[in-house]
């Protein structure tokens, strides 16, 4: 997975980036891998809660543009160019991306189906190594850059109000306005979506959280979900989404059809 998220991340970005890695004392491989492949490696000797690690990144980060990735998603190609363009024709200072978004009900369903129908034969025959992986793409989506091409030709930078948690990408003066990545909360998409919220509606600032519908990133969530890991070092620390925001944070929610 490592593999195939840095290949498809150095080909498919047309800009200068910086790849920062947090490596939560991994055993697979993983920490060897990035001591070559990342720009900057940060190396923890325990499991943290994802909002820790994000903020280590953020500690070390030199650019004016920050993006908060999982590896294990295949990136669109250009679409550093096409959020960069985004944000230059709209008032938009924080974006998400179409990861396995689809815009109709009917077939957001289809693509489900047609993604279970090739995940579980394949995974019980040839297991989750990187041909594997890109095999599997390939009978979902055919040629992944034609189909990304195809899709931002479609929907260009058609706009949604809301967020996928495995890609968010924002000005650094977004967290001047809202504050970093609250140490607190594991669940942090919902609470940095709530946090610009909230913002939006109390100061007016910033523009609501959106998902770029044209920019697609493909999400192997329910492969790396599966992994066991230790216990979160700071798990002591964490706190709910409800306990932080209370009745306030299902109002916040209710415009993307959540609640706490």
């Amino acid at each position: 997975m490592n593999k195939l998220f840095v290949e498809l991340l150095r080909k498919n970005t047309d800009g200068e980036i910086e790849l920062i890695v947090i490596d939560n004392n991994s055993t697979d491989g993983s920490r060897e891998f990035f001591k070559e492949h990342a720009d900057k490696l940060i190396l923890n000797d325990k499991n943290y809660s994802y909002s820790y690690c994000q903020n280590q990144g953020i500690q070390v980060a030199k650019y004016d543009y920050l993006a908060f990735f999982n590896n294990d998603m295949l990136l669109s190609k250009s679409w550093d160019a096409h959020s960069l363009e985004l944000m230059r024709q709209k008032p938009f200072d924080i974006i998400s991306f179409a990861s396995d978004f689809w815009e109709q009900d009917k077939l957001k369903k289809q693509k489900q189906r047609q993604w279970k129908r090739i995940k579980y034969p394949f995974i019980a025959l040839f297991g989750r190594g990187y041909n594997a992986l890109k095999i599997m793409a390939f009978l979902m989506y055919g040629d992944w850059d034609d189909f990304c091409k195809k899709r931002f030709e479609k929907f260009g930078y058609t706009t949604i109000e809301g967020f996928s948690g495995s890609s968010i990408f924002m000005r650094r003066s977004v967290l001047d306005k809202v504050g970093i990545w609250d140490n607190r909360i594991h669940d942090a998409d919902f609470d940095i979506y709530m946090r610009v919220k909230a913002r939006n509606l109390e100061v007016g600032d910033i523009e609501p959280l959106q998902i770029a519908i044209g920019i697609f990133f493909h999400h192997y969530s329910r492969l790396t979900l599966r992994s066991k890991h230790e216990p979160f070092a700071d798990a002591s620390k964490l706190i709910t989404l409800k306990e932080k925001w209370g009745q306030r944070g299902t109002l916040l929610l209710k415009d993307i059809g959540y609640s706490l």
